[in-house]
């Protein structure tokens, strides 16, 4: 690729930088989101945006701000086939193009942080992605996303869940202070996850990935059976090397059996996953919370402690924010007072208090203890 020197402007008329960049995305009624998410990919060179089908004003606000709209209808629905598409309406001249939501928000200043990293030997970028936020607007769970790339060699695979594949040994560098941030739209459905993850799994049943993301959606429609199966399959797949999603598989699973009002098959579960990956913090602590319901306190308390041993969070979707917000400190302020380590217990609880300034039960844990040591 030849460096370009000439000054180029981005859609918005602004002079920009030595590549071409472009912002690339699929749509369906997201008119809420439309001008937020237009002012922080204006960096951009350009925007192209493929709409599915929008009932509402996604379509004319697009335009009106200058983004380039397609309509097209996807029928049958595949979330891999929308992207292609959008990508697809990306000028084939285009250095780098960023795929993005409209319910996502780039962090102003993000072109120049992401050319400081390209060159003609890069192929894709990582970047610090805050997947969700907590009540106070803090991240809560964070990890490394790649969905920045070169224009030629990609295509978007999986019907859902989808992931880009190109060329072996593609050069991936990071760019950590590139930040995006999603606000998802709460009120829309995510019913047709699960149908599409089984459609995944059915036409490549040997992605790991997949099989541990459907796993977890029949968990997360208490469909316990079907849940601890798929994620033993998961589990026991040859490519499956990842220790951490295999932890989560075996964290999934001890919640599966948990509904069943399992606990014994539960504890074992926790134990294994903190076996695979006990560098991670979750398991631990749901271990301790079984432990706590059961009045196991000393068995509870060893279990925070480890947990409270591992200072660093990995940036890896994997991570929860139970394990690093106040539910930690709360799950441990209880196990203390049950212990009757009062002073221990008022010390971590007000450590929740202050991650949770508004929390009333946390707020009436911290009098009663006081009352205790006074």
């Amino acid at each position: 690729m030849i460096i370009k020197e000439v000054e180029t402007y981005n859609f918005m008329g602004e002079i920009m930088n030595k590549y071409k960049v472009c912002v690339y995305a699929i749509s369906k009624n997201e008119e809420k989101f439309v001008k937020r998410w237009v002012e922080s990919m204006k960096e951009a060179d350009d925007i192209y945006v493929l709409d599915t089908g929008s009932t509402d004003n996604t379509v004319k606000l697009l335009e009106e701000l200058g983004v380039h709209v397609t309509v097209e209808a996807i029928d049958p629905w595949r979330f891999d086939v929308a992207r292609n598409k959008s990508l697809d309406l990306v000028p084939l001249d285009t250095d780098i193009c960023v795929c993005t939501d409209l319910d996502e928000v780039l962090e102003s200043g993000w072109r120049q942080r992401l050319e400081n990293v390209w060159n003609e030997k890069v192929d894709r970028v990582r970047y610090t992605y805050n997947w969700s936020f907590d009540e106070y607007g803090k991240p809560a769970t964070t990890f490394m996303q790649n969905k920045i790339h070169r224009r030629k060699g990609y295509t978007w695979y999986h019907p859902v869940h989808e992931i880009l594949k190109t060329k072996p040994n593609e050069v991936e560098v990071d760019c950590a202070d590139m930040v995006l941030n999603h606000y998802p739209d709460s009120t829309k459905s995510r019913g047709s996850y699960l149908p599409l993850l089984e459609m995944s799994v059915k036409e490549d049943p040997e992605d790991d990935r997949n099989m541990h993301y459907l796993g977890r959606e029949y968990m997360y429609h208490q469909r316990w059976n079907e849940a601890i199966d798929t994620l033993i399959r998961h589990l026991n797949l040859p490519s499956a090397k990842w220790d951490a999603e295999r932890c989560a598989s075996m964290r999934f699973i001890a919640r599966s059996y948990m509904g069943l009002n399992r606990p014994k098959e539960a504890e074992m579960w926790y134990k294994e996953a903190i076996k695979e990956a006990s560098y991670l913090r979750e398991s631990y602590v749901e271990l301790a919370q079984i432990y706590l319901d059961q009045k196991r306190y000393e068995e509870a308390y060893e279990e925070l402690e480890y947990a409270f041993l591992i200072k660093d969070k990995a940036p890896i979707y994997i991570n929860e924010a139970f394990a690093w917000n106040e539910y930690i400190y709360e799950l441990m302020g209880l196990v203390c007072y049950n212990l009757k380590l009062y002073p221990k217990s008022l010390y971590y609880m007000q450590k929740a208090l202050n991650l949770a300034p508004t929390n009333e039960r946390i707020k009436n844990n911290c009098e009663i203890i006081s009352k205790m040591i006074n």
